[in-house]
């Protein structure tokens, strides 16, 4: 697996990763109807010119294996976790930590005191292991369906 830096012809590759990942591996926490509010297919092309910015002025990140992108992570420059996405079939393979400690090692070359993060209810175990604290459980809504995640912080030393 190689990390490298977010380029933008990785974007149609990145969206459909997000989708799949989330109405599959997110599916085993989260009801068919937040997952369409999360991740709906009619939005993809809007959230697709919206990430390509975003995903553009932050620090971004994709994991690829024979070239194939497997995972993606950003971080704002104040220290904002934004994305961490695994591909739904390289599940527990050491992506998401691997692409969390590149972001973390980044965060400190920009001498930040801490990250911060909003994690889903499957991704919390994630940050959980990583030393992250949750500062608090947030219900979320979108077109009225309500998501849980947790607002988490680590310090960095």
């Amino acid at each position: 697996m190689k990390i490298i830096r977010f380029r933008n012809s990785d974007m149609k590759e990145i969206m459909e990763l997000f989708y799949e990942t989330v109405h599959s591996i997110n599916a085993q926490d989260y009801s068919p109807a937040q997952l369409d509010v999360w991740a709906p297919k009619e939005e993809q092309v809007r959230r697709e010119q919206s990430w390509m910015e975003s995903l553009s002025n932050n620090i971004s990140f994709v994991a690829r294996m024979n070239d194939v992108i497997v995972g993606f992570a950003d971080m704002s420059h104040s220290g904002y976790l934004d994305r961490l996405y695994v591909h739904k079939h390289f599940q527990r393979q050491g992506i998401a930590s691997s692409l969390v400690d590149v972001i973390e090692s980044e965060a400190k070359k920009l001498a930040l005191m801490e990250l911060s993060t909003e994690a889903s209810i499957t991704a919390k175990p994630i940050f959980v292991n990583r030393g992250y604290q949750i500062v608090q459980k947030q219900n979320i809504e979108r077109k009225g369906v309500t998501l849980v995640n947790y607002k988490m912080i680590k310090a960095l030393r």
